[in-house]
């Protein structure tokens, strides 16, 4: 059985006492220092969500500027390569437009020096025709003194091929 006898008072009143010391000098300095590492723990948690909330912001930021460089990029791009062709285009169709100009002077030129051949020849033939006329006429001949001459004649105008041209 239980004997309640002095020493189990001292030892009751002891143990009262040791829980009061405790709880004032042990018990709430442990449970202040458990609060405030429990507060300190849920403080760096809420920073680091805020830190990822601005994380994610930065990146979607940073993703959404990456895009408009990127369609920039593209559009100048585009850009130049539109003005490139219409460069080019422009070029073929000023060479296309000076060759066709060349074209037109050669012919021109060539025209001029068919028409001007054409009367020197028109002037040789015209002297020609009168000195070989007047020769005819001068002399009355009969048909061996016509061949004569006319034979003399183209002789003649064989070995002087007037006008760079061979009769």
């Amino acid at each position: 059985m239980i004997n309640i006898d002095g020493t189990l008072l001292a030892q009751l009143v002891n143990f009262i006492v040791l829980v009061i010391l405790l709880k004032k000098f042990a018990y709430k300095p442990i449970m202040k220092m458990l609060h405030d590492r429990q507060a300190k723990i849920a403080n760096s948690i809420e920073s680091a969500e805020n830190d990822e909330k601005k994380a994610q912001q930065v990146l979607g930021e940073y993703q959404k500027q990456l895009a408009d460089a990127r369609v920039s990029a593209q559009s100048i791009v585009d850009k130049a390569m539109k003005r490139a062709q219409e460069e080019h285009d422009a070029s073929i169709a000023q060479t296309k437009q000076e060759i066709e100009q060349m074209r037109k002077n050669a012919k021109e030129d060539i025209a001029r020096d068919r028409e001007r051949a054409a009367m020197q020849l028109k002037g040789e033939v015209v002297s020609l025709s009168m000195a070989a006329a007047s020769k005819i006429i001068a002399v009355n001949i009969d048909e061996s003194t016509n061949k004569k001459l006319v034979g003399d004649f183209i002789e003649k105008l064989d070995k002087d091929k007037l006008g760079g041209l061979s009769c």
